[in-house]
């Protein structure tokens, strides 16, 4: 396959696969995506098509058919297959580690950070004004503050998670 023939067949195969594409439920930037990798598997196999103008129009349509057969074919879940709601035992009991290995280096951190980041992992989900009120800071320092926290925090926290 060379440049010319793929610059010469990339406007057509745009074409075809917009035109194709609203019927079959699919995007148009699939079918020509479908369609290049069959031309390639084509070359790779039986060599170029005698009519590359024909053979794509027909690979667009054929395309299109398969992804409408395949849209017919599916059927959505009635809910989510991996709910988070019904976790594992196993699941709660590692979160639970790390929500407890997290609170304990964020109690280890210095000077206004522990209660700033407990602030911001709190579940009331306070906002940056109510958080340096709280904390009796401008509202201004808290985004340098918190960066800087959470850099303490950061540095706390990887020899523990290397260990693991």
């Amino acid at each position: 396959m060379t440049p010319d023939l793929v610059a010469s067949l990339r406007p057509l195969l745009a074409a075809e696969a917009s035109a194709e594409a609203h019927a079959s439920g699919a995007e148009p930037g699939d079918l020509e995506q479908a369609v290049w990798l069959r031309l390639l598997e084509r070359l790779a196999t039986e060599g170029l098509p005698r009519d590359p103008y024909g053979w794509l129009r027909a690979a667009v349509r054929a395309e299109a058919r398969r992804a409408r057969r395949t849209r017919r074919a599916e059927r959505p879940y009635a809910t989510e297959p991996a709910d988070a709601a019904e976790r594992e035992p196993e699941q709660l009991v590692l979160a639970a580690a790390r929500h407890r290995a997290l609170r304990t280096a964020v109690r280890r951190l210095p000077g206004r950070c522990p209660r700033l980041i407990e602030a911001l992992l709190s579940p009331d989900d306070l906002t940056y004004r109510e958080i340096a009120g709280e904390l009796g800071i401008s509202q201004g320092s808290l985004g340098p503050e918190r960066s800087r926290c959470l850099g303490c925090l950061r540095r706390l926290l990887t020899p523990e998670v290397a260990v693991r």
